[in-house]
């Protein structure tokens, strides 16, 4: 007889990164959570805007455009918190288990939830600014003007729009991943990018007190200290994003769009590679 032959225990890694991202879209789109935010944040952005445009029409150097943006402070909650549900629903459902014994790399998984993520925010991010211009029109159209969406800084601002939503997207996702529990990473996203900002805004007017005028035309230390902080939170980024030309914070560095969109992009990453780590090094409990 001949000897027999042993093979090498081979290892299976696991499908494919395109089979992974197709599950993890399928996975999106079964949530009804996920329509819901879509349409609440497409409606009620172009809902706001038609307000605030409405409001600021009877301005007599009343410009439309001036009020693209004016509802994007609430209109990045929807994808902001979706980001979270995605990052957190492995592990709210206990599916992790069946979810890694197929792909035991793991990060794979993780992966493939910020490409569906991501690619889902920016449909929405799209709707939503066009529902923005949507809302403008009944206020421009009362004033006989017609919105000039190719005039100085509004291009940015509906590029910024879409860079602000998909990135507060990719920030709830990255935060839910790392956290892995939805309350914890709630709060924490929201304390972040809603409370950080305001906590900064009233720390600069405590440090200034009232408005004075000023002679020399500079910035307060206390100011430019805070408002340059603020500039380097996802706020402060999504601001500079959707300013017409860029502009920052008064005694703050110009980041200009390149700058603030890496800004964001930082803080994506460094919460989404932690996330990664703890997936690779740590239990899943």
């Amino acid at each position: 007889m001949s000897p027999s032959v042993r093979r090498a225990p081979t290892t299976h890694p696991g499908p494919s990164f395109g089979r992974v991202v197709a599950a993890e879209w399928t996975k999106l789109l079964s949530l009804r959570s996920t329509v819901a935010i879509a349409v609440a944040t497409v409606a009620v952005t172009g809902g706001l805007t038609y307000l605030f445009a409405s409001a600021a029409s009877g301005d007599p150097g009343f410009v439309p455009t001036r009020n693209l943006a004016d509802a994007l402070p609430l209109a990045f909650l929807g994808p902001l918190v979706l980001g979270v549900l995605v990052g957190t629903g492995e592990f709210s459902t206990g599916t992790f288990r069946s979810t890694f014994a197929a792909v035991p790399r793991r990060v794979p998984v993780l992966a493939a939830q910020a490409v569906v993520t991501a690619g889902f925010v920016l449909g929405v991010a799209v709707l939503t600014v066009g529902a923005a211009v949507l809302g403008i029109l009944p206020a421009a159209a009362s004033r006989d003007v017609t919105p000039d969406l190719a005039g100085a800084g509004v291009p940015q601002i509906l590029l910024g729009s879409v860079v602000h939503l998909v990135g507060t997207a990719l920030l709830g996702l990255a935060i839910g991943a790392l956290l892995r529990r939805p309350v914890p990473a709630l709060v924490t996203a929201f304390a972040v990018v809603v409370i950080a900002p305001l906590v900064l805004s009233l720390a600069v007017d405590f440090a200034t007190g009232p408005p004075v005028a000023s002679t020399s035309g500079t910035t307060p230390p206390a100011t430019a200290a805070v408002n340059t902080v603020e500039t380097f939170t996802p706020a402060g980024a999504g601001g500079v994003l959707t300013s017409p030309g860029g502009g920052g914070l008064e005694g703050a560095p110009d980041l200009g769009m390149p700058g603030a969109a890496a800004v964001l992009a930082a803080w994506v990453a460094v919460p989404l590679a932690a996330a990664a780590y703890r997936l690779r090094r740590r239990d899943l409990a």
